[in-house]
């Protein structure tokens, strides 16, 4: 049996991008996204729900989001799903889902501070086996 593993979300910023960069030198970004739906009750009654998702990219596309996303801003983002462990220091084990995004595309057009409208930033392959020692956070 074939697996698939393809995300492909568009929402807004939460926070600014947070740019980091491991010991050997590479770049990497983290940020939140956004994603709201707009669903009917059986009732009738209009609702929203928001999803928080957390972003991390990798290399020159790193750096090219820290530089350009804000906070608010739109982007579209293709990526893969991942899901990230870790050890507390009191030693709880805690674990996160992640969207290792692939290919950005920043929406919205210009904001201040300058950038290229509906600019698209190259797509960087993620490193394939990232050991603990090289991931910052």
């Amino acid at each position: 049996m074939a697996n698939f593993n393809k995300v492909i979300l568009m929402g807004n910023l939460t926070r600014d991008p947070e740019l980091r960069y491991t010991p050997s030198g590479s770049p990497v970004c983290s940020f939140d996204l956004a994603v709201n739906r707009s669903y009917t009750t059986p009732a009738g009654e209009r609702r929203d729900e928001v999803c928080y998702i957390t972003i991390v990219v990798w290399g020159k596309q790193a750096e090219t989001c820290a530089e350009y996303l804000k906070k608010g801003r739109g982007a579209l983002i293709e990526g893969r799903l991942t899901q990230r462990s870790w050890e507390t220091p009191d030693g709880q084990k805690r674990s996160k889902h992640e969207v290792v995004g692939e290919r950005v595309q920043f929406l919205g057009g210009r904001r201040e501070g300058g950038g290229p409208p509906e600019a698209e930033a190259e797509p960087v392959r993620a490193p394939e086996a990232a050991g603990e020692d090289d991931v910052p956070f």
